[in-house]
C-alpha cells in the first residue's frame, strides 16, 4: 500500500527500512526522519504522517531498546534547588536607605 503519495513510499519500504536499521544497530532510536533518510527521500507536505507513523508503530522492530527506556525517567526528575532564581529575569535589588 502506498503510504506517501508525494514521495511514493509504500508500507513495505517503511518496514524494510526499520528492519534494516534495527539489524545494523540494535540500540538505535528509529524516527520518521531516519526512515525517510534511509529511503533516500524527505517529507514533503506531511499529509501522510499519521499513516506513516501508524505503519512504523505496526513494525515489531520499532521498539525502544531496553537500555534506553529508563532514560526519560531520569530526565524528568526535578533538580535540587541551589538558591538560584527560577525565572529568567535578573532580580531587582532595592537600594539601601
Amino acid at each position: 500500500m502506498i503510504v506517501c503519495h508525494c514521495t511514493n513510499i509504500t508500507d513495505h519500504e517503511i518496514r524494510a527500512a526499520i528492519d534494516w536499521m534495527r539489524a545494523s544497530d540494535e540500540q538505535a532510536i528509529i524516527t520518521p526522519g531516519k526512515v525517510y533518510h534511509a529511503l533516500g527521500k524527505s517529507a514533503d507536505c506531511g499529509g501522510c504522517m499519521p499513516l506513516f507513523l501508524d505503519t512504523m508503530r505496526s513494525s515489531d522492530n520499532l521498539e525502544v531498546p531496553m537500555q534506553l527506556r529508563a532514560l526519560r525517567a531520569g530526565a524528568t526528575q526535578e533538580k535540587p534547588d541551589r538558591g538560584q532564581p527560577q525565572g529568567h529575569r535578573i532580580p531587582q535589588q532595592i537600594p539601601a536607605a
